[in-house]
This record gives structure tokens, C-alpha cells and sequence, in this order.
């Protein structure tokens, strides 16, 4: 291994390589194309961070002065890429290395001048980076090794037009490892084209995946989700835990639920701007922050040095993500705990997920109020504090305080504060599975114990309800609903059970002139009330005093026929019905509608003589004495004929109808009807044909 980056781990603390860095350094492999697949947390930046220092070193170990970039780091995410960036940065110090950055989100000037001053190491996401490409703003003439991290990844979220484009752009001398948690069919498509003789290197199987991390699948109702997540995160309370979940929405409700509840949490999600994603890990890493609730794509190839739990709000949707979510503890040897929250209505699909990933869960419930109670009180005995040595003033400040208090006064006040740090944690109801849910029995009612009547003087007739009723006598007697047990409301009074031992409380918040919000006057009874005779309540009609108009005389309406035969008289048959109706008239039926209008047909409209008795025959084409068409008269018709029925004129005389009203106008059948000459403009004029 070259001297400066053994110096390098040598400095950070390693002792031992893992296996993928193992496999890498090969000296057989020394500038050759990779295909590596190791499982997530394996410890792949530093792996291929070592199998190209023998291609962009010098013989020395170092590098010259910075011009254009020996080696690309190509990341799927930005946070991904800058926490290569940092790890590159500690692993090539003493090589003298210069890295640059080229990320979605950050101002593309300030790259653009990095890259001026010249980079040995750029570490960039693909959008960008093919960005800097396209403007000239990096040369990629001199590149000697490219790293794809997180190949798989990447091509999932389409940056795969983008990976060709910069392979192609790239020298074809140059070496080419990629790196990826699996090798699906558009890896090995891609290496194919873009590798020569590629080394398949598989480090880890999916039956050895994860084998530091501990995976508990929790049952919890679904109404305990929220309280589940604060149980576990108060039991365990790692240093770092990261909370997931499907969308963005989810995320910010998670994040506002525990900043609430006293957590010291960040958010993750696309939503936010680089600065504040840049801003809420670095707050994880420098212990501001304990919980990062996260999405699954801010989240990959995260690394968090003390992140020992992660949180499955929300189930993922394949194996694959579940791998990826977990794998961001238990990294590197270090020990880490998986929880899925798994309510009922998810229970199957969350069988199916340790099935398809091949993964051996531990299912149990959250953890309890009393089980986060006493792992505080076995976290308080086991605490550093009582090893530690104090100083005099501090020796000086517990004298004083047991002069003044004793010992176990001193250490109750100390456990009270000590609990106080920290939130409260959550009721969980018990959860039963189907079965156990359909064999559930009734809840049988508990006795209340001693009590006291009182009465109100409001009742069902004063519209008295006890969803009103309850917050008033609460906030006047300053008691809980816990301490109000019956409520009867009776006609004109309202009878109020309350328990014994608030009741000198209740008097005296409620005053000597025993009025609830001036709305009704309270009154103490002696014993229970008499409710045995009360009755069954009232209805509406019980309400109603109107009298039965009972002796109102029916209208008479004659002498009807009967629609049916009387029940002694068998009914003829439908043919015999029908003669005997049509043979005897029903007497008196003539003369009831007589004169009677016919409300269903309107009266016929009178046309005047425009009209032709038939509509088929043809318009009479006789001439009038004057050498005249017939209907070009005055009259509008020929003086010479019979006058048509319904015309109410004489002949020769003027029509009933007016000529100038086009609506009167007779069209023959299938002709078109001239405009007349000279009936002037306005509404009289004729109607014109064609364009209006």
C-alpha cells in the first residue's frame, strides 16, 4: 500500500481493512476496470478511495501542482457526494491532494472558479457535472480513473443518459469502477460498454448482509404510530437516530410531532435547499441534533458516526429500500438496531418485506411507559457522573445542601430533574391481533365510588345537552370529567353525580351563590335521585297540544263511478268491463263537464287566412280580373275566391290578419317564399336570406 494513504488510515484509526478494501488493493488489480457489488456500510468510499491511489499518485505518493482533474468521483446525491468529498480529504492530506465539488444546489460560479484554480480529486453528481461539461468550465482531457458510487442508484433515479454522456466525454484510457450495493441487468449492460475486461468483485451475500444490525419488527395499533416512534426513541436514546419516511409531508409532520415533544430533530427531504440539507447533518454530526427524520433518497449513502437507530415510520415499498434504509447503521463493524413500526392494518406487507430481503426480524410491541421508566433509572445507576471526580466548590455546594435537606429528599429532587430533560413518554394501548380483536369482550362498567347529587335547574326543556353541560361544571368547579360521574337530564332539572373527595373543592371553586356561568343554579341533594319514575322520554308528539279536527265534513264530490267492484260482487273480466262501459253511460257525467275547458290543451291560435286548408295541395294560381297573380292584391289574397274558414272577412273586404307580419306568411311546401317590395325598415321589414 502506498505509504502516505497507510499514514492516512493508520491516523484515523484503522487497524484492520474490511473486506471490499481488502478485495480492491489487490496488487493484481492494479489498473484494472472493477465491478464491485458489497453490501451498504461496507466500507466502499474508502475501498475505492484506495484502488486508484496507484493510478493518479506519483511514484512518491503525491501529487503535483492542481490542474485538471486525475480522478472523477461521480455520487448520486449531493449529500452523498460531499461526504466522499470529506472522507477523500482526510485519506489523500498527506498526498497534498486539492478536491473540488460540482453539486446541484451550490452556486455554479464558486465551482467554476475552483476548477480554474486547478482540482487533482472532483467529486460532482451528474446533472451538474455534465452542466460543467457542456460549458467548458472543466477538462476532462487529463482523467485517469472515474468511480461510480452507487451505480444502481443512480440509474433508478434516470441519471443514466447522463453517466454515457460524461463516459463518452472522458479519455478512453482511463480505468472505470463502479460500485454498487447490487448488480442488476443495466449495470452489467452499462460496465459492458463502458469497461474493458471488468474484475467482478462480490464481497457479501444476501444471507451474510447486515449481520451487525438488529432488526425488530413492532406491533403497534394504528392509531399508536406517533407514540411508538417517541417510546422507542426514549428507550434506546442513541446518539444519533434517524427517523424514515415515504413523502415529504410525512416528514415535516415527524419533524413538528417531535420538536414538540422536547426531541432535539432535523429535517431531510428534497424540499429543502443544499444549505439547510448541508446544515441539518452537520448539526447531527456535531451532537446539536439526536434525530434526523429523513426520506429515503436524501438519506442514501449517509454516514453518521454515532447513528446506532434507525426508525421505519412508514413501511418501504420493496426489500431493496429496506436494505438501504437500515444500512445506515450497524456501518463498519459498529452495532445498530432496526426498528419497523409495523401497525395492524401493514402486518402482512411487513412479513413480506423480511421475507423478500431474507432478513430475521424480532417481532415484539414498542416499548411501554414503565419500560422507558425503568430504562431511565438503569441509565441514571449506570451513569458516568458517579465515577467522576468533583471539585471543591462542587464538594462545598453538597454540604449545603444537606444541611439543609436530607439525603433522600436531595436525591428525589435530583431524579425529578433528571426525568425532566427528557420527554415524557407515550401511553401504548395493548394491541391484539384479528383474532384476538374478534374475541374482545365487552368493557364491564366500574363502580365510581362514593359520591354526591347535585341538581341544575335545566332540563331537557331548556335544551340541556351534556356535551355542554360537562365543560361548564368542569371549569366552574374546577374539576376534571374524571370526577363527574352520572349526568340525568329529567324535564326541568338536570340531576349531576360527582365524587366524594372533590367535593369541598368543587363548593368552594363554585362559590355561596351556587351559579354556573349564570346559566343555571346548582343545589346540593341528600341522597341519590328518584329517577325510577321519570318515565319513558318524550316525543314530538307528546309536544303537540294542537285538537284533532276530527269533525271536519268531507267535500262532496258527487256521484262517482266506483274503480272497483265491492269486496261481495265479483269483478267482470277486462272485455266484459270495457262493453258495459261502452254500452251504459254514467249518468250525471255529461252534465259535471259540460262547459268545463280542458286545462291540458291550449287555445287554438288563430292564423287567419295564410294558411291552406291542406298541406299537401298545391296554392291556387288563378288571376284576378285586374290582370293580377292572385295573392299580389292589396288584401294580401285573390278578391275573386271564397274566403277560407277561420279568415273572419268578407270578400273583398281586408283580412282579419296583418299582411306586414312575416310569422303569417304562407310558404307552399318545398318553395321559397320572396321578400316583399316596400314594407320598409325596422321590425316590419322582411326577413333577408343568407348572411345577416
Amino acid at each position: 500500500m502506498i505509504t502516505t494513504l497507510a499514514d492516512a488510515l493508520a491516523k484515523q484509526g484503522y487497524t484492520d481493512l474490511t473486506p471490499v478494501q481488502e478485495a480492491v488493493t489487490d496488487e493484481a488489480l492494479v489498473g484494472q476496470d472493477l465491478l464491485v457489488s458489497a453490501q451498504t456500510g461496507s466500507g466502499k468510499t474508502v475501498g475505492f478511495g484506495l484502488a486508484i491511489g496507484p493510478t493518479i499518485l506519483a511514484e512518491d505518493g503525491t501529487f503535483g501542482p492542481a490542474g485538471r482533474p486525475h480522478a472523477l468521483i461521480i455520487a448520486p446525491t449531493r449529500e452523498l457526494a460531499l461526504q466522499v468529498k470529506r472522507e477523500l480529504q482526510w485519506l489523500y492530506a498527506g498526498a497534498g491532494a486539492t478536491l473540488a465539488s460540482c453539486v446541484g444546489g451550490m452556486d455554479f460560479r464558486d465551482e467554476r472558479r475552483s476548477l480554474e484554480r486547478g482540482a487533482h480529486i472532483v467529486v460532482a453528481t451528474p446533472g451538474r457535472l455534465r452542466d460543467h461539461i457542456m460549458r467548458g468550465t472543466i477538462d476532462l482531457s487529463d482523467i485517469k480513473a472515474v468511480v461510480l458510487d452507487e451505480a444502481d442508484e443512480m440509474l433508478d433515479l434516470g441519471f443514466r443518459e447522463d453517466l454515457e454522456f460524461i463516459l463518452g466525454e472522458a479519455p478512453a484510457t482511463r480505468r472505470t469502477l463502479m460500485f454498487s450495493a447490487t448488480v442488476p441487468p443495466m449495470i452489467a449492460t452499462l460496465a459492458k460498454s463502458y469497461q474493458r475486461d471488468a474484475v467482478r468483485i462480490a464481497t457479501a451475500t444476501k444471507e451474510k448482509q447486515h449481520s451487525d444490525i438488529e432488526y425488530r419488527a413492532l406491533s403497534v395499533a394504528n392509531h399508536d404510530i406517533d407514540a411508538a416512534i417517541i417510546n422507542v426513541l426514549r428507550y434506546y436514546d442513541a446518539p444519533n437516530a434517524i427517523v424514515f419516511a415515504n413523502t415529504r409531508a410525512m416528514v415535516t409532520r415527524l419533524t413538528t410531532r417531535l420538536s414538540n415533544r422536547g426531541f432535539s430533530v432535523v429535517a431531510l427531504s428534497g424540499e429543502l435547499t443544499q444549505s439547510e440539507r448541508s446544515n441539518a447533518l452537520q448539526a447531527m454530526r456535531d451532537g446539536r441534533a439526536k434525530v434526523c427524520v429523513a426520506t429515503d433518497v436524501a438519506a442514501r449513502g449517509i454516514d453518521l458516526p454515532n447513528l446506532e437507530l434507525v426508525i421505519h415510520a412508514e413501511l418501504p415499498t420493496n426489500a431493496e429500500t429496506l436494505l438501504h434504509r437500515s444500512g445506515r447503521t450497524g456501518r463498519a463493524g459498529r452495532k445498530g438496531i432496526s426498528a419497523m413500526i409495523v401497525p395492524a392494518k401493514m402486518k402482512r406487507r411487513g412479513e413480506n418485506l423480511l421475507k423478500w430481503g431474507k432478513l430475521t426480524a424480532t417481532w415484539a410491541t414498542p416499548p411501554t411507559a414503565e419500560d422507558v421508566s425503568a430504562k431511565d433509572e438503569e441509565r441514571l445507576l449506570t451513569d458516568e457522573v458517579w465515577s467522576a471526580d468533583f471539585t471543591e466548590d462542587e464538594h462545598a455546594f453538597a454540604k449545603r445542601l444537606l444541611e439543609q435537606h436530607d439525603a433522600e429528599k436531595i436525591a428525589a429532587a435530583y431524579l425529578r430533574l433528571y426525568a425532566g430533560k427528557q420527554s415524557a413518554p407515550e401511553f401504548i394501548s395493548e394491541y391484539k391481533d384479528g383474532s384476538a380483536a374478534k374475541e374482545r369482550k365487552p368493557r364491564e362498567a366500574k363502580s365510581f365510588g362514593p359520591s354526591k347529587w347535585f341538581s341544575v335547574d335545566i332540563g331537557r326543556e331548556g335544551k340541556a345537552e351534556a356535551r355542554w353541560l360537562l365543560p361548564m361544571i368542569c371549569k366552574a368547579g374546577g374539576i376534571t370529567k374524571n370526577e363527574i360521574g352520572a349526568i340525568r337530564i329529567q324535564p326541568n332539572e338536570t340531576f349531576i353525580e360527582i365524587s366524594a373527595p372533590a367535593v369541598p373543592g368543587f363548593l368552594k371553586s363554585v362559590g355561596s351563590d351556587m351559579k354556573l356561568e349564570n346559566q343555571g343554579t346548582l343545589k346540593a341533594l341528600d341522597g341519590a335521585p328518584q329517577l325510577g319514575e321519570r318515565g319513558p322520554r318524550k316525543t314530538k308528539r307528546d309536544y303537540d297540544d294542537r285538537p284533532k279536527q276530527s269533525g271536519k265534513p268531507k267535500r262532496d264530490y258527487g256521484d262517482k263511478p266506483k274503480r272497483h267492484a265491492p269486496r261481495d260482487q265479483a269483478a267482470p273480466p277486462p272485455s266484459q268491463q270495457k262493453d258495459v262501459a261502452a254500452i251504459q253511460p254514467i249518468p250525471g257525467a255529461a252534465d259535471d263537464y259540460k262547459g268545463r275547458k280542458p286545462r291540458h290543451k291550449p287555445a287554438r291560435r288563430d292564423h287567419g287566412e295564410a294558411l291552406t286548408e291542406k298541406r299537401g295541395k298545391p296554392p291556387h294560381k288563378g288571376k284576378s280580373d285586374g290582370k293580377k297573380p292572385a295573392g299580389k292584391g292589396k288584401s294580401g289574397y285573390n278578391s275573386d275566391t271564397k274566403p277560407r274558414s277561420g279568415g273572419g272577412g268578407k270578400p273583398g273586404g281586408k283580412p282579419a290578419g296583418n299582411a306586414k307580419d312575416t310569422s303569417k306568411r304562407f310558404v307552399p311546401p318545398g318553395g321559397k317564399s320572396k321578400p316583399r317590395k316596400g314594407l320598409g325598415k325596422g321590425g316590419n321589414a322582411a326577413p333577408r336570406r343568407g348572411k345577416s
